[in-house]
């Protein structure tokens, strides 16, 4: 642990406060919302937020894909402000909700506030053990390059050694991705992203594929990985076949190949390399042990990145994630307590 520093990981995302609530699948219905999937909220949805708040009673978390990762990724860690998050949210009691909550989790939260919109929110809802996402990006959607320029903020961003970007992103900043990823290359440091939600991979293809190329590791589920496979018009249908093109996708650094991480629910973790394909099993929860599935992957992503940034290998890096995300699925949202108990 003694080479972690302040500073040393960096994510980009969008802060989101998640209104979380126990929903049926007339609720569902009537927002034309499916389980187990994530989409951003269009006019039609609008009213669903206040509807949770007023008739479902529901809870507020701190939310947002990659805040979430960084967050578990410092509970893990245990040494406060390793990692830094940039993202847009509104000067409003939404935000101070969100700073506090990442800041008591060891997030060093550097926002961009904006006048022109609240901060945004995610409505979960949780019907028996799926989650269906549906996200007011609000304040998130307006990032801007300019936030990466500003004299502090260019200091962290050169610190940092690990970068984090979530699919979610390209539907906000693209600019400021390819900045991130272009600084990565340069200085040969770790730039790491996420499919994120099988839309992106069909409505956001063209940024996607521009950071693609700088991309060193690759996460991302069954679901994503088969949506972008039909995307690209590949025939393929095994996550392992889909895996080895994805590694094999043009890259800006040839001398560090890429990696692919595809999770898969309960079944093993696919740990994908230019010449190996690596299973790890996932242990099973009984159905009772299930609370809620929101933020698995997010939890996998922050316990991977807990040791990664440690140098461990990348055997025990997805250990972790599996063991980040069996504690998060046993609780409500994105959320734990007490000390972790990882052990290698």
């Amino acid at each position: 642990m003694e080479d972690l520093r302040e500073g040393l990981l960096l994510g980009c995302g969008n802060p989101l406060l998640d209104i979380s609530a126990v929903a049926d699948e007339k609720f569902l219905q009537k927002y034309d919302l499916k389980p187990d999937n994530a989409i951003l909220a269009e006019d039609k949805h609008m009213p669903l937020y206040e509807e949770l708040v007023e008739r479902y009673n529901a809870e507020y978390i701190a939310g947002g894909s990659v805040q979430n990762s960084l967050r578990v990724a410092q509970w893990i860690l245990e040494k406060p402000n390793v990692a830094v998050f940039f993202g847009c949210v509104g000067d409003d009691k939404f935000s101070k909700i969100l700073e506090t909550k990442a800041r008591s989790d060891g997030v060093n939260v550097q926002y961009q506030y904006t006048q022109e919109a609240p901060t945004g929110t995610c409505a979960v809802l949780i019907t028996g053990t799926h989650r269906s996402l549906c996200a007011n990006l609000a304040a998130a959607n307006l990032f801007t390059k300019d936030h990466l320029a500003t004299p502090d903020n260019k200091k962290l961003l050169e610190n940092a050694e690990y970068y984090y970007i979530s699919g979610f992103f390209l539907t906000v900043s693209p600019p400021s991705i390819m900045e991130v990823a272009h600084h990565a290359n340069k200085h040969n440091r770790m730039f790491m992203m996420n499919l994120s939600a099988p839309f992106l991979s069909e409505f956001y293809k063209e940024p996607m594929m521009a950071a693609l190329p700088f991309v060193d590791i690759l996460f991302g589920n069954e679901a994503e990985a088969e949506c972008f496979a039909q995307q690209q018009s590949w025939d393929e249908k095994d996550m392992k076949d889909i895996g080895k093109k994805m590694v094999n996708l043009p890259k800006e650094n040839p001398n560090r190949p890429r990696i692919v991480i595809i999770t898969q629910g309960q079944n093993p973790v696919l740990l994908i390399q230019e010449d190996s394909i690596e299973e790890f099993p996932v242990e099973k929860l009984k159905r009772e042990e299930v609370v809620d599935t929101n933020g698995a992957g997010d939890a996998f992503v922050g316990g991977f990145l807990s040791q990664y940034v440690q140098k461990k290998p990348l055997g025990v890096c997805i250990r972790c994630g599996n063991w980040a995300a069996r504690q998060i699925i046993q609780r409500s949202g994105c959320t734990f307590e007490g000390k972790p108990t990882f052990e290698e």
